[in-house]
């Protein structure tokens, strides 16, 4: 981001070239910079074809050793990537690129999160991610459908990030204009006609613009929850005896409570086992015998008191018979049939621990099959995700989270313990297919590692529900390009290509705290600390969204005054500053270079209609454009006068209403 950026820190290493490596080069050459690579073995096939020209130097060797981090040009480089494929290499290298060069930024691919903890407090100036973690967000919600396209938090308040097609019911259609849109806590993304195109990057949509039936609105907000909208509704949680107890006694005090407890305990007995029942009516004939045992103590023995009457039924129940009578000298009487009834008393007792632990043992032999078994195929409106590798295994977490039914299919079984509470279908996923109930699913996910085999996947899931949402996940460019025009309808995602944007943000020592797709292009979520000699540094926040193309969403000043969400396009930022943004990589870009977009609108202020509205108006001015308060009051002194600064649409249109507000006359004017 610094505005004098030395020759040499201009150039990158990144060491390995998969997928995730070769887009990582690809997205940093856009910067311009210089690249070189490491590789541990000559490849003869590129998914990037043209990757070869785009490397400034290729060296084949083992990204650990000394000399070829050297003849890389560790000593001059600004950043180095270390993305191979094994998380033990990239530490490693890690640890030896540091001990040549104590000023490189460390870009680890890693999901070893204590780990990285320990590294990022030890070697300094490291940032570790991992590659499927990224853009698993941008599946699951691709899955889901509806208006919401991305979530995250920030200082513990939830953002959401949505996309809406105006309907001729919708609140805003032919009511509001797009500036008005924006609020304390939204900020508009991109409006597209409904005739137009998907507009490339931000800000493309002129702020007066009605909003219409059949546009497509997106934004972003500060929400308290997660809010996908076309997702199923929770599930009703299944009945169980405890719940069933619950609700009992919260219908004793009702009316027709009798009614409401008779069908209860009939469910009760229907869905119980057969010991289950008998151990019902052995309860219920032990409670009985307990309570004609104490009462008949008490009426033979009236000396006895309660206590001691129910001391003694208990001790019978128990199997205590002979500890009571058989062992002890008795120094009153006890009729026949008192002895006979205590007698029944302890056979029940005994039978009734008998079934009782009998029940128990049951139940902990059900629990642990049930442990070890997944549950049943949901029968409609779930997610049909297709490979639970580690891409997959994230995607379920998530959905999981989001109370979403799904049926994970799997080429080999899974461990017990891994996701243990999502149905599996395991063997030949074609075959597999057809037992996921797909004609009555909601979206179909496949991210396999064969990418061939996601879009035959695809193709048989789309020939089955045509309705279906369909996510499917490839790797090189061109063949995502095919399958995107073949399936129109779906979302193709690439993993590595999603990731590499991250990745390749944060050599440049920006703090990539989230990303995902929006319009067919990958937004980051940036955060910045403003250092002396930044690109940002004295900006109005309005220079900085529309200059750079970005859109602030969280500011707060020296890391001292409470933070702000969507803050006020007047702020100007200060040293020491933190700033949060939505940017796409092309943003970020511009805000490296110090390069703005052109300012090519001007304000030209005829009248002011009073002293008081040449005084206001001279602050609006000075406030919204950014000039200095004595420049600004001369102008409005000298009335008609064109503003000399140049400001961006949206800043020229927001100075204009404001003015028009303090009842000064003005008109924008194209330079």
């Amino acid at each position: 981001m610094s505005d004098n950026v030395e020759p040499d820190t201009n150039c990158f290493i990144v060491c390995g070239l998969g997928s995730l490596g070769q887009y990582c080069v690809s997205v940093l050459k856009e910067f311009g910079v210089t690249v070189n690579a490491i590789e541990a073995e000559e490849r003869s096939h590129w998914e990037i074809p043209d990757l070869p020209d785009l490397l400034d130097d290729l060296l084949i060797g083992d990204c650990r050793q000394p000399k070829i981090l050297v003849q890389a040009m560790i000593h001059q480089c600004r950043a180095i990537l270390l993305v191979t494929s094994n998380e033990r290499i990239n530490i490693e290298a890690a640890f030896a690129a540091r001990s040549l060069n104590p000023h490189v930024r460390l870009i680890v691919r890693s999901a070893q999160d204590t780990l990285n903890e320990v590294l990022s407090e030890n070697l300094g100036n490291f940032v570790a991610f991992e590659a499927t973690q990224l853009p698993v967000p941008s599946f699951a919600l691709a899955a889901l459908g509806g208006e919401t396209r991305a979530f995250f938090t920030l200082e513990k308040q939830l953002l959401r990030v949505a996309r809406v097609q105006i309907d001729a019911q919708h609140p805003w259609s032919d009511r509001r204009q797009l500036f008005e849109l924006n609020t304390s806590n939204r900020r508009i993304l991109s409006h597209t006609p409904a005739t137009g195109h998907i507009p490339i990057g931000l800000y493309r949509w002129n702020p007066d613009t009605l909003v219409r039936t059949g546009d497509t609105i997106s934004y972003v907000e500060a929400t308290e929850r997660f809010m996908p909208h076309t997702v199923a509704p929770f599930p009703a949680p299944r009945t169980t005896k405890r719940t069933i107890a619950k609700q009992i006694l919260a219908t004793i005090t009702q009316k027709q409570a009798w009614q409401s407890l008779q069908q209860k305990l009939q469910q009760i007995w229907q869905e119980g086992s057969q010991t289950q029942r008998v151990a019902i009516v052995s309860s219920f004939v032990m409670l009985s015998l307990f309570f004609v045992g104490t009462l008949l103590f008490k009426l033979q023995y009236p000396t006895l008191s309660w206590q001691d009457a129910l001391n003694v039924a208990l001790v019978l129940l128990i199997g205590g018979y002979d500890n009571l009578f058989g062992q002890l000298q008795l120094t009153f009487r006890i009729p026949w049939w008192l002895h006979l009834f205590s007698l029944g008393l302890t056979i029940t007792g005994t039978v009734f621990v008998g079934i009782l632990y009998a029940t128990l043992t049951e139940r902990v032999v059900a629990a642990r099959f049930q442990f070890m078994r997944r549950p049943p195929i949901p029968k409609t409106d779930h997610v049909v995700l297709i490979g639970l590798g580690r891409v997959g295994q994230r995607i379920a977490a998530l959905l999981q989270d989001l109370n979403q039914p799904l049926v994970g299919l799997h080429v080999t079984p899974l461990d017990p313990g891994i996701l243990p509470r999502i149905p599996l279908i395991v063997g030949n996923i074609r075959n597999a297919l057809t037992k996921a109930n797909l004609a009555t699913a909601k979206s179909i996910i496949a991210v396999t590692d064969d990418e061939v085999a996601n879009l035959e996947l695809a193709l048989r899931a789309y020939a089955a529900n045509p309705t279906a949402n369909l996510v499917i996940r490839t790797f090189e460019p061109r063949f995502s390009e095919n399958v995107a025009k073949l399936l129109p309808h779906a979302r193709v995602l690439g993993a590595y290509a999603l990731a590499a944007e991250a990745f390749a943000a944060a050599a440049f020592g920006e703090n990539v705290l989230s990303l995902f797709r929006l319009n067919n292009q990958t937004m980051l979520v940036t955060e910045y600390q403003i250092e002396t000699g930044d690109t940002l540094t004295g900006l109005l926040l309005a220079e900085v969204a529309y200059g750079y193309g970005v859109v602030p969403i969280l500011h707060q000043r020296l890391g001292q005054e409470p933070f702000k969400f969507m803050p006020s396009e007047d702020v100007r930022l200060q040293e020491g500053d933190r700033l949060t943004v939505l940017a796409t990589i092309e943003g970020l870009q511009r805000i490296e270079r110090g390069t703005t977009n052109a300012r090519i609108w001007q304000i030209q202020i005829t009248k002011a209609l009073s002293a008081e509205a040449v005084f206001e108006g001279a602050m609006a001015i000075a406030r919204i454009s950014g000039c200095e308060i004595g420049l600004a009051r001369t102008l409005m002194s000298h009335l008609p006068r064109t503003l000399p600064i140049g400001l961006y649409l949206h800043q020229a249109h927001r100075l204009v209403r404001e003015l028009s507000k303090v009842q000064v006359s003005a008109q924008l004017l194209r330079r």
